[in-house]
């Protein structure tokens, strides 16, 4: 699978990133009080998932193959890691991102706005994550279409199965409050762990973004 080198800016926030305290919350079992990681909750796929893959599923989803033109958008890194329900990073993920482009128009051969299709956003991209669980993309901060709210579909499978499919949103957007599958996250912890904020990248001139989004499965893989 194709990667690309991360940006210096990037790599130094590395240290920093992984020092980020996961949300927690208690929960009663019987006899006693655990402390547990927030799961991320599940979510629809919806309709839109490529119905064909693009030639090119890398995590670069701004720049097709060897194109000279990039996507339209604002230029956003998405990381984060991939942890079991103990917190433990989980290796050999394949983690899965796809989302409308600027224009709101998913790559399925059946979204609206077909003809404003960005032809050079990948809208599909992939990474298999190693030892440490992390997973990067570089990728557009999502834009509404009726009648979503703005929101990046993410999709985690291990062995060939989808064992999560969940979407993450922007902090703040006044489009969530009427999101309908935004709200029917009825736990606000786990509404709060899909809720980004995309914040300036440090140290990036061109205007770029970075969000931080731990995945975290309701149980421990095997193997």
């Amino acid at each position: 699978m194709a990667t690309f080198p991360l940006p210096d800016d990037l790599r130094h926030r590395r240290d920093f990133l992984r020092g980020l305290a996961f949300g927690a919350a208690a929960f009663a079992v019987p006899g006693a009080f655990a402390e547990a990681l927030v799961r991320t909750p599940k979510q629809t796929e919806g309709p839109f998932y490529p119905d064909r893959l693009p030639l090119d599923t890398d995590n670069d989803l701004l720049v097709l193959n060897n194109s000279l033109t990039p996507a339209v958008g604002e230029v956003t890194w998405l990381s984060g890691r991939i942890l079991d329900e103990r917190g433990d990073p989980v290796r050999n993920a394949l983690v899965e991102i796809w989302q409308a482009d600027a224009n709101g128009v998913y790559i399925h051969t059946k979204s609206g706005n077909a003809a404003k299709r960005d032809g050079n956003f990948q809208g599909f991209g992939r990474f298999l994550t190693g030892s440490s669980g992390e997973y990067l993309f570089r990728t557009i901060k999502p834009v509404p279409y009726r009648p979503r709210t703005p929101h990046i579909h993410l999709a985690v499978r291990i062995k060939g199965r989808k064992e999560l499919i969940t979407q993450c949103y922007v902090k703040g957007h006044e489009m969530n409050a009427n999101d309908m599958v935004y709200k029917a996250i009825k736990n606000p912890a786990q509404r709060e762990s899909v809720t980004l904020a995309f914040d300036p990248l440090k140290g990036s001139r061109a205007g770029e973004l970075s969000a931080r989004w731990d995945v975290v499965l309701g149980f421990t893989p095997e193997g």
